[in-house]
């Protein structure tokens, strides 16, 4: 601790703030983010000619695959700029999908300042603006750059002035590089050393560490990814979770270069890892504040707990691989904190768990890394939303399965999530959107047209509608121009009703479903004949239900397999056939009082691809 005991005006502390820049890179999916930063870390020599790899940051194999970055990650560059000074860069890595928002927040609030990739040939799209007012909220100093001006189909002096409209700044101004040739890298640096304002901190204050990212690892428990606002953290620092209340003390204090560098103690303005040695990331939250428990400070504002939005549940193919998959989900959860699960039952698929996702997107995710890292063949139930009903004495519950829903004597209200929705879109498209948002029960709220060619449509829309294939369905009409921004707005009431499959008069809970009433016919026929299609015939008729409480809504009849009890008659009178086929039709009859159907996991499966 001796090195850095220094008093917190003098001019080593000053200098040594003012050489430090921590930034990060917005971007929309796929618009070069990953490879700017692997360029950044080329130039600085932060890694060797022999070393680099493409998406050198995004080391998981999903985010190379599809090109977004998941976790959030963090590097240190030296610099040595034009000016003479050698500069520490602290670059974060934002993840670039809309389900990580929270994150994507949180790694803002570690920074002063923000790179503003645009692809020169797409131009702003949905999830560029939605980071962009985060990252203005946060009071960073935004540089934007457009990127990819190699490509024969760019259009950077348009791009330039959508920007500079939106930022009220000169399209002169913005920089022009393509990251994949290499054009212009070493201006984005300069630029950064410029424009980018050094952080602020005192050494000599109490400790505060904002936390905006974690992973686990097996040796040195939860790793957090931290940014000193204020104060110092050596290994011998007692250290406080703000939120959480976890008393540890640190195993390994170091640097991101861009592998884990220990260096013993971290300063104010500085960003690196503290390995905490806390066995579960519930104990260490991303957003979370830590303090030193002997000087405890006042905890960063901005800290909320993940909150799931959809819920699915799995269940293994195999039943014997119910303990895998627990394993599998307790390992997934140690590094993704947002990930909830517990133990669930169905008559039709046998033991599971009811699992809370942030989004489409993380619950596809967690789904491919089920199936690719721990080999498990998985079955994933239809996404559902967290309802909220208001029972008749006043008292709020949360539902997140139909089997939840109160009965309806006991309930006052249903109340579902709204979200609010921002799609861009070229202005040839706007019909057949605005006809997609209204069939899925949206409300439009506005609609300005960035230029003579793009338009922004704001809509409020139910969180249930926007799960079930609402993306791919833009795109498609859209013939994949148009993009989706969405964030949680309130939850609103509305006409919602358990729809109870019902087969051979029993009903099935893992097949029952909560919709709006003006939906519940139209849905309970397409399920029914979904449904009617996918099971085997049997020796009986079955009849296939759909109901409201004891309203019958929608009926499918799957026929029955006949035996030819008349082979064997060939001439006679016809009473000895008749007597044969009254027999054939009481058996079928008993048959149907006693016998059970039972499902397939294909029907089952058959029927999540519902959508009509």
């Amino acid at each position: 601790m001796s090195s850095i005991t220094v008093q917190p005006d003098s001019p080593s502390v000053r200098d040594a703030l003012s050489r430090i820049r921590n930034f990060c890179i917005i971007a929309h999916v796929d618009h070069g983010k990953s490879t700017l930063a692997d360029r950044l870390l080329e130039l600085t020599g932060t890694v060797s000619k022999r070393d680099m790899q493409e998406q050198l940051l995004d080391s998981m194999e999903l985010e190379r695959e599809k090109g977004v970055t998941i976790k959030a990650s963090a590097v240190r560059m030296i610099y040595q700029a034009k000016d003479g000074n050698q500069y520490e860069l602290n670059l974060i890595d934002t993840p670039g999908h809309v389900d990580f928002a929270y994150e994507v927040s949180r790694a803002l609030n570690a920074c002063e300042g923000a790179l503003l990739v645009v692809d020169a040939s797409q131009g702003i799209e949905a999830q560029t603006l939605a980071n962009l007012y985060l990252a203005l909220e946060a009071g960073l100093h935004i540089i934007p750059v457009i990127n990819k001006i190699d490509l024969p189909h760019a259009r950077p002096d348009e791009v330039a002035q959508e920007i500079g409209n939106l930022l009220g700044d000169d399209p002169q101004h913005m920089l022009r590089i393509s990251a994949k040739e290499g054009i212009g890298i070493e201006a984005v640096l300069e630029r950064i050393i410029q424009e980018v304002p050094s952080p602020k901190g005192d050494s000599e204050a109490p400790l505060q560490a904002l936390i905006f990212d974690s992973h686990y690892d097996s040796y040195k428990g939860v790793i957090a990814y931290v940014r000193i606002m204020n104060g110092v953290v050596g290994l011998k620092t007692k250290l406080r979770m703000a939120a959480t209340g976890a008393i540890t003390e640190p195993v390994e204090i170091g640097v991101f270069t861009p592998r884990m560098t220990p260096t013993g103690h971290l300063s104010a303005g500085e960003v690196g890892y503290i390995a905490t040695g806390l066995k579960s990331v519930r104990e260490c939250r991303v957003g979370d504040t830590m303090l030193d428990a002997a000087r405890p400070a006042e905890p960063l504002k901005g800290y909320k707990p993940a909150k799931p939005m959809v819920f699915a549940s799995i269940f293994p193919t195999h039943a014997e691989d119910y303990p895998l998959l627990r394993d599998a989900l307790e390992k997934l959860q140690l590094n993704d904190a947002s990930l909830t699960f517990e133990p669930e039952n169905s008559s039709a698929l046998g033991f599971g768990f009811r699992v809370g996702f942030l989004g489409l997107f993380h619950m596809e995710i967690v789904q491919e890394r089920l199936e690719r890292e721990y080999n498990l063949d998985v079955v994933i139930t239809a996404p559902s939303v967290e309802y909220e009903a208001v029972l008749t004495n006043g008292e709020v519950i949360k539902v997140d399965r139909p089997a939840d829903m109160p009965d309806p004597s006991r309930l006052r209200e249903m109340r579902e999530p709204w979200m609010k929705i921002e799609i861009f879109t070229p202005a040839e498209y706007i019909g057949p959107i605005m006809e997609l948002v209204t069939k899925r029960r949206g409300i439009s709220e506005s609609m300005e047209y960035l230029d003579a060619h793009r338009v922004v449509l704001k809509y409020a829309m139910p969180l249930a509608e926007l799960i079930v294939d609402f993306y791919d369905r833009l795109k498609s009409i859209s013939k994949g121009y148009a993009s989706l921004d969405y964030q949680f707005d309130s939850y609103r009431p509305g006409d919602l009703v358990k729809l109870d499959i019902l087969i051979n008069g029993d009903p099935l809970d893992s097949m029952a479903m909560i919709t709006h009433r003006d939906e519940a016919q139209r849905r309970g026929a397409v399920l029914c004949k979904k449904i009617k299609d996918a099971i085997p015939r049997q020796l009986f008729e079955v009849p296939i239900q759909a109901a409201i409480g004891g309203k019958i809504i929608a009926r499918e009849t799957k026929p029955a397999l006949r035996k030819d009890v008349l082979a064997k008659c060939y001439g006679g009178d016809v009473t000895r056939k008749r007597k044969l086929l009254e027999k054939q039709k009481e058996g079928k009859k008993r048959m149907k009082m006693f016998g059970t159907v039972e499902i397939p996991q294909e029907a089952f499966m058959a029927m999540l691809r519902l959508e009509d």
